[in-house]
């Protein structure tokens, strides 16, 4: 799996201090940008999701690239609907030789199970590879692909929904490789916009698990975990 921060709103931090100063100031919008940079953003910005005025964060976007995750993942990723992707296609990129799919751990852990794994992978491509030299169109082909094929994808989400998307995601009882994900993302949007993002992550990081009896119970190994990403 490989996560990258592409690009982002320029100056996040001063454009969310911006909107929020707005509500509160009898500033006009041409006066915002210098009343923002004379105040500290990082204190005011922190006040400002601590009193759960999160409206502002949505004028802060992030993009990112993620490559190598499984056809299983980018199903459950874009039902976070607050979000645009833009995924390879399988319709019109043809796999090559060189066919690249995700072996989860629990597979991989097992010498005998993981040979299986891999064989049957293989074969189901060899197959497809087979349809496609004969004429099969690629989007006729790929119904035979598993959901352990790796795609490629873009994402672009506001910084209210990536907290929201931290929260569900780098959670324990996330699946593992989307919460992999997450997490290489949320790392990525901290070093960008700490204010934001300091205490972002499952809900155990701002308190108490609010996961109920479905708890992982390890409230404290998680909260060190997501702060050392």
């Amino acid at each position: 799996m490989r996560v990258y921060l592409l690009t982002h709103t320029p100056e996040p931090e001063k454009i969310i201090a911006m909107a929020a100063k707005l509500c509160y100031s009898s500033s006009n919008i041409g006066d915002l940008s210098s009343l923002v940079e004379s105040s500290r953003q990082e204190k005011f910005l922190k006040k400002i999701i601590g009193l759960g005025h999160l409206s502002v964060l949505e004028h802060a976007c992030f993009t990112f690239g993620v490559e190598g995750i499984s056809r299983a993942t980018s199903h459950q990723l874009v039902r976070h609907r607050v979000a645009s992707y833009s995924q390879q296609s399988q319709r019109y990129v043809k796999s090559g030789d060189d066919f690249e799919y995700v072996t989860p751990p629990t597979i991989s852990e097992s010498d005998k199970l993981s040979k299986k794994y891999r064989s049957t992978v293989e074969k189901i491509h060899s197959v497809y590879r087979e349809l496609v030299i004969a004429g099969i169109p690629a989007e006729d082909a790929r119904f035979l692909l598993p959901n352990a094929a790796a795609t490629k994808i873009i994402i672009t989400m506001n910084a209210r929904e990536l907290l929201h998307f931290f929260t569900l995601r780098c959670c324990e009882r996330a699946q593992w490789e989307i919460r992999d994900m997450a997490c290489a993302m949320l790392k990525l949007a901290r070093e960008v916009v700490p204010s934001v993002f300091d205490s972002s992550g499952p809900g155990c990081v701002r308190g108490k698990c609010t996961e109920g009896e479905m708890t992982c119970g390890r409230p404290e190994e998680i909260r060190e975990k997501i702060k050392n990403l």
